[in-house]
């Protein structure tokens, strides 16, 4: 078995998009949340609450050659990887053309605009808004393809579309890729643009906060007085290599993947089982050839409506106990759907590397539905972490695990 190395990291999320933005909103409890008021316009949308990107600017290398094709995902996925391929010193480098480096990256759905364009050609029979790179925007694929002819990469391309664990799908197929010899360099990751349609799927379940004139103090994950989760956008990317040729190349290597678990409940939908969550997390574990005591911290799910939430820690409880430290980014971003298990992963990693692990914030009282945990809240934690776990959970009933080691 290969080993697989993390050689390069960047993302774009509503509290930054580089790491010293991020750590900032971070230490100082600052999260992205924003009152929407365009969404005021969709009378029976009870929230009115998302985590926009305020400050997305595309690459400045892009021509509108290249972007004809990119919706915002699309625009946010390739730039995101394009900083992190400059992360790994792989930017410029043509060998990476040759077939040996591919692409495992998804989101929930394409660019909902261009969804809207194929809507109103079946409502009306017209289809004059339509041109060449309209269903190019749309497809689920867009993201992983417009990276792979951006980037000229002729590797396996895999398309991870599994809504909120699409990233985490993303980057464990491309460690698999890479460790079983498939791929040398993987891009690995996820996207996602906000959009009201996915907030309008979450409100049909009264599943989203309501808070909406302060932003805030929501979203509230675990907390007694949470009121649902808030819809965010962004893209994460990882880039992958497998260690000999990192090391062969010295690369700088910021973590190593050690192991991946996905599995499905196959029970319903919409209703989280603690059992197969709980199971997801054992493979990962096994995976790592790692026990529950390994592990010292797990950055969680943590979506802050009240049946993922108890699914979450109950599980998380029965395997590890009440003594490892856990808290959620989404507190800080909302729940950014395809991109949240790259941009979870990314952070985590970089707090690892400092030993600094933020804590969940709107967390004032702990719901008596979830368990006991050591969750972090305050000021942050110094933890001196050899391994984390970062965990997602989406519709549908997947599940993943993610452990990443220290790289010293």
């Amino acid at each position: 078995m290969k080993r697989v190395v993390v050689t390069g990291m960047s993302g774009i999320s509503p509290i930054g998009s580089d790491w010293e933005s991020i750590e900032k909103n971070l230490r100082a409890k600052s999260n992205g949340i924003s009152h929407m008021p365009a969404w005021d316009r969709y009378t029976d949308l009870n929230t009115r609450l998302a985590g926009p990107v305020l400050d997305f600017e595309p690459s400045p290398n892009f021509t509108r050659r290249l972007t004809r094709s990119m919706g915002r995902v699309s625009l946010m996925a390739v730039t995101a990887t394009e900083r992190a391929m400059e992360s790994a010193g792989l930017l410029n480098d043509q060998t990476i053309q040759d077939g040996r480096m591919g692409v495992s990256y998804g989101s929930s759905t394409g660019s909902t605009d261009a969804v809207s364009d194929f809507g109103n050609m079946l409502l009306s029979g017209d289809c004059s808004g339509l041109n060449a790179n309209t269903y190019i925007k749309m497809m689920g694929h867009t993201a992983p393809v417009n990276i792979g002819v951006y980037f000229k990469l002729k590797g396996r391309v895999i398309t991870t579309s599994s809504a909120c664990t699409s990233a985490s799908q993303g980057i464990g197929y491309a460690s698999e890729a890479i460790k079983f010899g498939k791929q040398q360099l993987m891009v690995a990751g996820g996207g996602e643009e906000l959009c009201p349609t996915e907030a309008a799927v979450f409100d049909t379940l009264f599943a989203t906060s309501t808070r909406n004139d302060t932003p805030e103090l929501t979203p509230r994950p675990f907390d007694r007085d949470r009121d649902g989760l808030v819809i965010g956008e962004g893209a994460g990317t990882l880039i992958l290599e497998e260690l000999e040729h990192a090391e062969q190349r010295g690369a700088t290597i910021y973590a190593e993947l050690v192991g991946y678990g996905s599995n499905s409940d196959g029970t319903h939908v919409t209703q989280p089982q603690p059992a197969t969550m709980r199971k997801v997390m054992e493979l990962s574990l096994e995976d790592a050839n790692l026990k529950p005591e390994d592990i010292a911290y797990i950055s969680a799910h943590g979506t802050a409506t009240s049946r993922g939430d108890a699914a979450e820690s109950q599980a998380t409880a029965e395997l590890f106990g009440s003594n490892t430290p856990i808290s959620t980014l989404k507190s800080y971003t909302g729940h950014t759907l395809g991109a949240c298990g790259a941009l979870e992963a990314w952070v985590g990693i970089e707090m690892m590397r400092r030993g600094w692990f933020h804590p969940t914030i709107n967390l004032d009282n702990v719901d008596e539905g979830c368990a006991d945990l050591d969750y972090i809240v305050g000021d942050g934690r110094q933890i001196d972490a050899p391994y984390i776990m970062s965990n997602n959970f989406a519709f549908g009933g997947i599940n993943t695990s993610l452990i990443f080691k220290k790289w010293d």
